[in-house]
């Protein structure tokens, strides 16, 4: 049991950092203006897909319990409002730029944490309830954030058509 603990540890991982990858590379090959489309009729811009990535992983920090947040001041646009087409109150270079720390923080973080450690509550679930549902645990979280990026991932792909 012990060997498969940090095999599935390393596969979730692997998936999170192929994830990332996959959606650097759009965000580096999308021009500041490609950026400002909308991935479909109505839906959110790329500019808004981008400084949400950054707000959710962000928030990743204080929910697994690993660190202090960096950007905050993101959350009112990014995660508790729809895209606003007509504003860009981040400029683009500056969200890419914090696209590229956070990610580079939770990889350190990620990298060094031991793999049992995955499996400790995370910050939103009190003792009492993890003793319940020990599957509200710090890879759940992983897991979960990974396939966030992937649907999203799904929707940037369109303004490359």
């Amino acid at each position: 049991m012990e060997q498969q603990v940090p095999l599935f540890v390393k596969m979730a991982l692997q998936s999170w950092e192929s994830n990332i990858q996959r959606a650097d590379k759009l965000f580096t090959e999308l021009t500041d203006e490609q950026l400002l489309l909308e991935v479909a009729p109505g839906k959110n811009r790329a500019y808004y897909l981008l400084g949400h990535f950054v707000a959710v992983h962000d928030r990743m920090l204080t929910l697994l319990g690993l660190g202090e947040r960096q950007y905050p001041q993101l959350d009112a646009v990014f995660l508790s409002a729809p895209d606003n087409v007509e504003a860009t109150p981040f400029p683009v270079h500056e969200l890419r730029t914090q696209w590229k720390s956070i990610n580079e923080t939770l990889e350190k973080i990620f990298t060094n944490l031991p793999a049992e450690e995955w499996f400790y509550k995370h910050t939103s679930v009190s003792e009492e309830d993890f003793k319940k549902e020990p599957h509200r645990n710090r890879m759940n979280v992983l897991l979960s954030r990974t396939n966030h990026v992937s649907y999203h991932l799904g929707q940037l792909v369109l303004i490359k058509k």
